[in-house]
């Protein structure tokens, strides 16, 4: 049995806040993609409502929204879960997750090749 390729975790870190998101599951034939998403806040609750606030976007294009946030709600200064997308059909060469967050003018983005 041939080894899942692994990817490689992004961090993005502005405004006081980092982001890491780490995917878990991109395979071609899963239903559901899987990352995993850590806050760390220096200063500032945490209210990300990421189901409403992120996206997933395919290289063509294609938009799609979170199926669950597994995770604790929204507050603290350290957050961790996991974010869950129905995978794209047909799979795409390459993925962008987009996440909006209160008070910044631009999405984080965070990118793979698949």
């Amino acid at each position: 049995m041939a080894a899942l390729a692994q990817h490689a975790p992004v961090t993005s870190a502005a405004r006081g806040v980092t982001v890491k998101v780490t995917p878990e599951n991109l395979r071609a034939d899963a239903e559901t993609w899987v990352f995993a998403v850590a806050f760390e806040a220096h200063s500032q609750e945490l209210a990300d409502d990421l189901v409403n606030t992120v996206v997933l976007v395919a290289d063509d294009g294609r938009e799609v929204k979170p199926s669950a946030w597994n995770g604790p709600p929204a507050g603290g200064l350290r957050r961790e879960g996991k974010l869950e997308f129905r995978a794209p059909r047909p799979a795409p060469k390459s993925i962008e997750l987009r996440m909006r967050r209160v008070g910044e003018t631009a999405p984080r983005t965070f990118r793979w090749t698949l």
